[in-house]
């Protein structure tokens, strides 16, 4: 299913400048995954080494957070949305 990812602007120099990309997944782990192999860098932004999304990314489709939902085994429908968004702290 095609699906669109929006890209944040402080991860668009790795998106080749692309506020939003359209990848072909089932689940939101497979999109990721695609996206982690089309452009090189992404990986290291979105998880840590152990490969597990870092505590400071969250990802939303359509609106919901995934962590509400079935995680990276989130099933995608045609037409869906994943956003990318990083937390930001201030102080």
């Amino acid at each position: 299913m095609a699906v669109k990812v929006r890209i944040p602007t402080p991860l668009q120099n790795l998106t080749e400048r692309q506020g939003e990309v359209t990848v072909s997944a089932a689940t939101v782990g497979e999109a990721l995954t695609i996206l982690e192999s089309q452009f090189p860098g992404l990986r290291e932004r979105l998880r840590d080494d152990s490969g597990k999304l870092r505590r400071f990314i969250n990802l939303y489709v359509n609106d919901e957070d995934i962590r509400f939902l079935q995680n990276e085994e989130t099933p995608l429908r045609e037409s869906d949305e994943i956003s990318i968004v990083p937390a930001i702290a201030g102080g």
